[in-house]
């Protein structure tokens, strides 16, 4: 008895819910005219706040929807693939709705979604049959839309013609309709010539000529944000950063949603301006307003803070990312950097252990293991975990030559010579025309006492690279205290000076050699700089530097 008085009751109100829902829309389509003709942004905030009334009251109006998304889109408020979802909404609500399956196509077309708005199109066409004129001159607008932006094939062209023709016909009865759609059509047309006869200077590597014609366009034509893309694509070929940051940043003048264009701008200013770091991020924060490849997004967004060195920013985007895709190498490789930075170290050792073990290329993964066996030997102390992480990466990679020498330094530091040497005469071996190897190789020798070979080591890495101050002043050590050849030494050492006047070491060297050799006053002028430096680097022991240079001056 209770169900029977029960029904009648939720009947009442589900139709004044529906009435309501009626009222709203009525309301919402006043303002939306409202809105169109006086452009004012109350008219279109109360037809947003009523559509989503009717929606409240009836969520079964197919209409509500797309035309909210419409409107919602066009503040602002919501982004190209929500605006796709809610047209979509109101499909599934309304599948036999054609301009539901217009609206939806619309806006994948503004997504360059091309082949989802096609479908779209030829959905609304068949549904509005003998009616379908506007369907399709819709249809034909957005494939020469699409030639006039992307590469096509001689189908979109013969496409375009098929539609436009038929559309023309079918609508030679809706004069208003007819009337709108050529004069759209006939600027269209002029975008496409232009654009035809740029592309085709492009084509014939005439750069000058094409930049010209787009650039008419620009002042000729409707679509100034098409020619203004053309002309920042055509000043990256052209290799003139400058302008081509300029075109895309005029792009998003006249339209801050060109999803592409901000993938382009944001590239361009990462890779050449990084003094324009804080707008790279600003167009990669509008990039994750689209929902579209947001991973990647927050992965550039980390990079970017890490040029800011904002450790914390930065961490906070590579976890976005990681929380996306956990299973992404590179995006744990980058977390675990950042932690490095930010000194977590245990932190950093988990993802680039992760990156290791998930080891998308031997090469690319060695070169984690070397940044990994960096924190076990620097940071941790745990020499054993750095050597076996650095073997590690030398069976991914065998011709990783800075693994060898990592390698080298840590038998060096753990003062294991004889695998110092072994492992720096890999390096050798792998590249003899790498100076480090060399260089290093020769204090490992004339640490373990072979002169002989610590010397040919040194001549070597001078012979490759004749600049390093640092080669030049160890190998007047080796003549100076293995030869005893003071005058050899000395020579090496002025070298090592011309070349960095602020060697704190070199002078005292050569105050040495000088004095071994019986150069009182040059003697003393070099222990004297020695100290004046020693005093900025504190590199040395200023006492033993002062007792020398007394010493000098003893009867």
């Amino acid at each position: 008895m209770s169900e029977q008085l029960l029904m009648p009751m939720i009947g009442a109100a589900n139709e004044i819910n529906s009435q309501k829902a009626k009222d709203y829309l009525e309301k919402a389509r006043l303002a939306h005219e409202k809105y169109l003709l006086g452009n004012s942004n109350i008219d279109l905030q109360e037809a947003i706040d009523c559509y989503i009334d009717a929606v409240k009251y009836d969520p079964t109006i197919s209409e509500t929807y797309y035309r909210l998304a419409s409107l919602m889109w066009e503040q602002g408020q919501i982004s190209l693939n929500s605006a796709i979802e809610q047209c979509q909404t109101a499909i599934s609500v309304a599948p036999t709705n054609t301009n539901a399956h217009l609206y939806t196509g619309y806006f994948m077309q503004l997504a360059q979604d091309y082949k989802g708005a096609e479908k779209e199109f030829k959905s609304a066409i068949k549904l509005s049959g003998i009616n379908s004129g506007r369907s399709r001159m819709i249809m034909s607008q957005s494939l020469l839309n699409k030639i006039n932006t992307q590469k096509v094939n001689f189908a979109d062209y013969m496409k375009f013609i098929y539609y436009f023709l038929s559309g023309s016909v079918m609508l030679a009865w809706d004069t208003t309709t007819i009337k709108m759609f050529y004069k759209n059509m006939s600027k269209d047309m002029t975008v496409f010539s232009y654009n035809t006869v740029g592309r085709f200077m492009e084509e014939f590597k005439m750069y000058s000529s094409a930049q010209k014609i787009y650039q008419r366009a620009v002042e000729k034509t409707h679509n100034k944000e098409l020619f203004y893309t053309k002309l920042g694509d055509l000043s990256y070929k052209s290799n003139n950063i400058e302008a081509t940051a300029e075109n895309y940043r005029k792009v998003l003048e006249l339209n801050p949603l060109n999803r592409s264009v901000l993938v382009k701008l944001a590239t361009v200013l990462q890779n050449y301006f990084p003094e324009h770091t804080d707008e790279a991020i600003d167009c990669y924060e509008k990039l994750l307003e689209f929902d579209i490849d947001t991973a990647q997004i927050y992965y550039e967004l980390g990079h970017l803070y890490m040029q800011k060195e904002d450790k914390l920013n930065s961490v906070s985007a590579f976890k976005l990312a990681l929380e996306r895709e956990p299973e992404n190498p590179f995006y744990n490789n980058s977390l675990g950097y950042a932690y490095a930075k930010a000194e977590l170290y245990d932190d950093a050792i988990e993802h680039y252990q992760k990156a290791i073990a998930l080891n998308p290329d031997s090469e690319w993964t060695s070169i984690v293991c070397q940044a990994l066996g960096a924190i076990y030997a620097g940071s941790k102390g745990n020499i054993e975990a750095a050597i076996s992480t650095y073997q590690a990466g030398i069976i991914l990679d065998p011709k990783n030559y800075d693994l060898y020498i990592a390698l080298g330094d840590i038998y060096m530091a753990d003062y294991d010579l004889d695998k110092a040497i072994h492992s720096y005469c890999d390096a050798v071996t792998l590249n003899p025309e790498e100076e480090r190897g060399y260089s290093k190789l020769g204090i490992a020798l004339w640490e373990k006492d072979y002169l002989e070979e610590a010397l040919v080591a040194y001549h070597k890495a001078v012979e490759i690279n004749p600049e390093n101050a640092f080669s030049q002043n160890n190998l007047g050590i080796l003549y100076l205290d293995g030869l005893m050849n003071a005058e050899e030494a000395l020579e090496y050492f002025e070298t090592a000076i011309s070349l960095n006047p602020n060697y704190t070491l070199a002078y005292f060297n050569a105050g040495r050699a000088s004095q071994e050799m019986g150069f009182t006053n040059d003697a003393a002028h070099y222990y004297q700089m020695a100290i004046d430096l020693n005093r900025l680097t504190d590199e040395l022991d200023e006492e033993d530097i002062q007792t020398r240079l007394h010493s000098l001056f003893e009867i």
